[in-house]
């Protein structure tokens, strides 16, 4: 195990992002421990191969966000993952996954048992090395949910641990405003207009606070189709939608392109296709194109809230939960615009206030709330007539 406790230690530190790596091979983590410190941001402070050294170093050292393998010796990352959150409810973890649909189940799994993210890792140790992609995915997660597990209110230094005071926000990550009488949120005043139609925006910590809502809001309890566009790669949406059909009893798949969109049924963004809705006589028709990324994300959000603004008109309602940046403020103004109705998560039950902070914070929220009253409030709109 490697742990570098003076780093740890000095005060420059105290002002970073402080993560662990967890993976059973030595050059992976020399990779990753190399992409993550070229930022001034972030510090490895603890570099070990399997979980029951994770666990053991975690006791001993308080950490934001933790990187955990899934397949490793002694004790593999599936095993490790709730013992660390045993040890600390708070911090953040991000699974490291292979693109496969084996990857893809595993991912899903730990993600229900309270892991943060994902990222897939690379195959090839040259495409982790070389990949803008991976590095540019890798740090923005890690910093993201770094910033929000240090801006937590509910975060206790731990007794015993190194750097128990608690640190301060690096002045180059800004907080979002606040849910607070600081900083008020305008929320409209319209009457929302009983829906046609449910669309769902997320992205960090999306499938959790997916699988809570359609979990409460199940099968047969609203009629309307819903359409999600969560920020996923392919293959990984192929299990999302797998996931929310057992949880929650709602037939739900990949969208198709061309495919007639019927009462009832959960339609999910295929990974590197947007998923966009046309009128064509008297149906709904979905349609995926590989038009350019919006957000620097392909699915994004704001075209299909554009598209399915044009297509239903006022009787659309839009709920935007959990994730990193922005996507779905601009396409959430253009459903407004039309008459229809836009909700929020919360800053509190949110992995990262990033997307429904800034739908929040455009004033085109008819409501902001914790991700528990969502599905309530959702159903009581889409039964009523």
């Amino acid at each position: 195990m490697t742990i570098d406790a003076a780093t740890a230690a000095n005060s420059p530190a105290s002002d970073k992002v402080r993560v662990m790596l967890v993976d059973d091979s030595a050059v992976v983590r020399g990779l990753v421990t190399r992409i993550l410190e070229e930022d001034p941001g972030i510090a490895v402070i603890a570099s070990v191969g399997n979980g029951q050294m994770a666990v053991s170093a975690l006791e001993r050292q308080e950490v934001d966000v933790i990187l955990l393998d899934i397949e490793m010796p002694v004790m593999d990352g599936m095993t490790a993952l709730p013992k660390l959150l045993q040890v600390d409810p708070g911090v953040r973890i991000i699974m490291q996954s292979t693109l496969t649909l084996k990857g893809a189940d595993v991912s899903m799994r730990a993600l229900n048992m309270g892991a943060a993210d994902y990222i897939p890792k690379p195959t090839a140790t040259r495409d982790l090395a070389g990949g803008m992609d991976f590095k540019a995915e890798l740090l923005g997660k890690v910093k993201a949910l770094g910033q929000a597990r240090r801006r937590d209110p509910n975060r206790k230094a731990r007794p015993g641990t190194t750097s128990t005071t608690r640190p301060t926000l690096a002045p180059s990550a800004p907080r979002p405003s606040a849910l607070s009488p600081t900083a008020p949120i305008k929320l409209r005043t319209h009457t929302p207009e009983p829906p046609d139609v449910i669309a769902i925006g997320s992205s960090t910590g999306g499938p959790q606070a997916l699988f809570n809502l359609l979990g409460t809001m199940r099968a047969g309890t609203v009629k309307q189709p819903i359409l999600i566009t969560q920020h996923m790669p392919a293959t990984f949406t192929t299990i999302l939608a797998e996931h929310i059909s057992r949880v929650s009893g709602w037939d739900a798949k990949e969208g198709q392109d061309g495919e007639v969109i019927k009462p009832g049924r959960v339609y999910v963004a295929p990974g590197d296709f947007h998923m966009l809705v046309e009128t064509k006589g008297a149906d709904k028709i979905l349609r995926l194109t590989k038009d350019a990324p919006e957000n620097f994300c392909r699915p994004s959000v704001d075209p299909m809230l554009r598209s399915i603004s044009a297509a239903y008109g006022k009787r659309v309602l839009v709920a935007i939960l959990t994730g990193m940046g922005s996507d779905g403020a601009k396409g959430g103004a253009v459903v407004v615009q039309a008459g229809g109705t836009v909700i929020a998560q919360d800053e509190a039950t949110s992995v990262v206030w990033g997307m429904p902070g800034a739908a929040a914070q455009a004033g085109i929220c008819s409501a902001v709330m914790p991700l528990g009253d969502i599905a309530p409030w959702m159903i009581k709109l889409a039964t009523r007539r």
